[in-house]
């Protein structure tokens, strides 16, 4: 088993390697990475026990590869798949799909890794294969959100890898474990490259721009898997460590409110789809026992909202109240709608009531609060008006099938949730969530300001959650 870890660690890093000495075949050796991928996830789900590395003693990888790191793994190969089908059919060039399979090896890697120095690399090749990914079209505008994302990403893992060092210092060791007994300035460092690389709270504020602005396909990586590479640690830790585990959770419930809230009144779908990423990962912090089954979830559906979205005639709602919506793109952004709200027959039904059955009495109001405006913000899709014949492009439905279907699927994994209690909460949420949006969001004209996600603001909101970090650290 170590023999077969190994090789499949290293398939996507050699497959995108040979990817540029043979372009003719991107696609399939992309499309055969991620399917490995896929198969390897279902694998750990079937193994007994979890399987342990540790490849060079204290100074080196430390590997764990669980049921928890399964859903993370199995969420990466999915989106990676219908990424490649929906790209399959376009002008795409080898350096996308070499760029997107280093993408797909190294937030592999940082799923599996549990000492912090590994993790750092894993991390920093990612944040450089998704800037690569985000300024592809060569665009001024592409690269300069590119750059933005990669400064920000670097700035962080700076703090981070100080915080990794004083960790070190303490228990001459690099693993998760060895935040026990270490400084608190060492946890607070390590959190705040982690809150900045997972989009979590206000440090998450740098997210909306560098999603929504990137090409469809990139932004279905980008709030699929990607930023979990910075939530996965948090979710760990919290596990491993019980004084890390209200930490985590106060985050979750911060990040769940904060995203919706900005949702709600947001005008640009994208943007919306962006911002609700945020809330989402709330909802993966708030439960972290549970939080695998809920990032794969959220995987599954937010990538293929971003696909569905890169369909629609406009990105802007009120253009699309009266621009009809392909009728099969509308059931189809319905189906992931009602997924994502929490409606019976999807998974977002189970991993919403599983979460919720997890959390400490104290997060119970505020995330059922968070569930609500989840409702409203969607009920802006549903809404929409459909009998249009606009055209998709011709690899979007097998990607966006593949996605739905695995929602469907993914709806057994927690098949006890359907008791009567648990189906009528979430209907009644929708339904007070939709009379919500119909009789006061959708007649408001509420503009958020984007002054806090200036650049410069950017960088402050670190210091500050530095600041808020030692508080709650030394509490």
């Amino acid at each position: 088993m170590t023999t077969i870890t190994l090789i499949w660690i290293t398939l996507p890093f050699l497959l995108g390697f040979i990817i540029y000495l043979v372009p003719k075949l991107d696609k399939y050796l992309a499309l055969g990475a991620a399917l490995a991928s896929a198969g390897y996830a279902a694998q750990l789900f079937v193994a007994q026990s979890p399987l342990e590395l540790k490849l060079l003693d204290n100074f080196g990888v430390t590997l764990t590869l669980d049921e928890l790191t399964g859903y993370f793994i199995l969420t990466n190969a999915l989106v990676t798949i219908a990424v490649i089908l929906y790209c399959w059919q376009s002008d795409k060039t080898a350096f996308f799909y070499a760029q997107t399979m280093m993408l797909h090896g190294s937030v592999n890697a940082a799923f599996a890794c549990t000492d912090f120095i590994s993790l750092y690399v894993a991390l920093e090749v990612s944040g450089i294969a998704a800037f690569l990914l985000i300024a592809y079209p060569r665009t001024d505008r592409s690269i300069w959100v590119g750059l933005r994302y990669l400064f920000i990403s670097n700035v962080a893992m700076l703090f981070y890898l100080v915080g990794a060092v004083l960790a070190y210092q303490t228990n001459h060791s690099f693993a998760f474990s060895s935040l026990r007994g270490a400084p608190p300035e060492a946890l607070a460092l390590i959190f705040l490259g982690l809150l900045v690389k997972g989009g979590i709270f206000v440090s998450g504020l740098w997210l909306p721009l560098t999603h929504s602005e990137s090409e469809t396909p990139v932004s279905a990586l980008l709030s699929g898997v990607v930023v979990k590479t910075g939530v996965y640690p948090l979710v760990r830790c919290a596990l491993i460590l019980d004084e890390v585990d209200p930490i985590v959770r106060i985050f979750g419930v911060g990040t769940a409110l904060l995203g919706v809230f900005y949702a709600m009144f947001e005008k640009d779908t994208k943007r919306m789809l962006a911002f609700h990423t945020i809330s989402q990962l709330g909802f993966i912090l708030a439960a972290p026992v549970v939080g695998g089954f809920y990032a794969l979830t959220h995987g599954l559906v937010k990538s293929a909202l971003f696909l569905i979205a890169g369909a629609l005639p406009s990105r802007n709602f009120k253009e699309l109240q009266h621009k009809p919506i392909n009728t099969s793109v509308w059931i189809a952004l319905v189906i992931a709608s009602f997924s994502i709200s929490g409606f019976p027959l999807l998974s977002g039904f189970g991993a919403k009531i599983l979460t919720i059955k997890n959390l400490e009495p104290w997060q119970v109001i505020a995330m059922n609060v968070a569930a609500l405006g989840t409702a409203i913000s969607f009920a802006k899709f549903i809404f929409l008006p459909r009998g249009g014949k606009d055209e998709v492009k011709p690899g979007f439905w097998p990607g966006v099938i593949l996605l739905l279907s695995g929602l469907v699927v993914a709806n057994i994994v927690y098949y006890d949730a359907y008791t009567v209690a648990n189906i009528i909460k979430p209907l009644a949420t929708i339904g007070i969530g939709w009379l919500v949006y119909l009789f006061i969001i959708q007649r408001l004209a509420v503009k958020l300001p984007r002054v806090l996600e200036q650049f410069e603001h950017l960088v402050g909101f670190m210091s500050l959650m530095l600041v808020l970090l030692f508080w709650m650290v030394l509490a």
